[in-house]
């Protein structure tokens, strides 16, 4: 149902997030909040209440989708709200695409990184201990969280920003509109 506008709002948002993130290891809201709104405006204007329900149902499933992560300190507020965003861009079909495809390039990412620093053993250890905390809806011990600087982390929204932007430079290119 989108058009070329909204893939290409998502491509930008997607490149700014990316960026800031593998600098600064953040995503501000000055950029998150914006990109929402002018996903949902850009949507709402091209298609009316078709395109507003499908930009909120795809910022809601993303938000959705992540959040029990932000809760165990498993992945920061500015991913989420980058993906809640990207989903405002690209709807509720798209969304779903473009997080298959950051959970795959973050695996690979952090296995070059566990890799990288020679630290299989605890990383093994410390994604049980994850998975308990995320079984038990309880936040995950601090030891493990975002909040320890000794444990390793990869920008997530790096991550976000490599899948968006195969998927609009694979939409745009084939011409395929969703």
């Amino acid at each position: 149902m989108l058009k070329e506008g909204g893939l290409i709002l998502a491509g930008v948002l997607a490149l700014a997030a990316g960026s800031t993130d593998w600098r600064w290891r953040r995503i501000p809201n000055w950029l998150t909040v914006p990109g929402f709104v002018a996903g949902i405006a850009a949507n709402s204007i091209a298609y009316g209440w078709p395109g507003l329900k499908l930009s909120l149902g795809g910022a809601a499933l993303g938000l959705l989708l992540l959040f029990p992560f932000v809760f165990i300190r498993a992945l920061g507020a500015g991913d989420w709200k980058l993906v809640g965003a990207i989903g405002g861009c690209l709807g509720s079909h798209e969304i779903l695409t473009v997080l298959a495809g950051a959970v795959l390039v973050a695996g690979v990412m952090a296995m070059a990184l566990v890799i990288y620093k020679k630290r299989f053993r605890e990383t093994v250890r410390n994604i049980g201990r994850l998975l308990l905390a995320f079984l038990s809806l309880h936040p995950g011990t601090p030891s493990i969280s975002l909040d320890n600087p000794e444990t390793l982390k990869v920008p997530f929204g790096v991550a976000v920003a490599i899948a968006v932007i195969l998927v609009v430079s694979g939409r745009l290119a084939l011409n395929i509109t969703l």
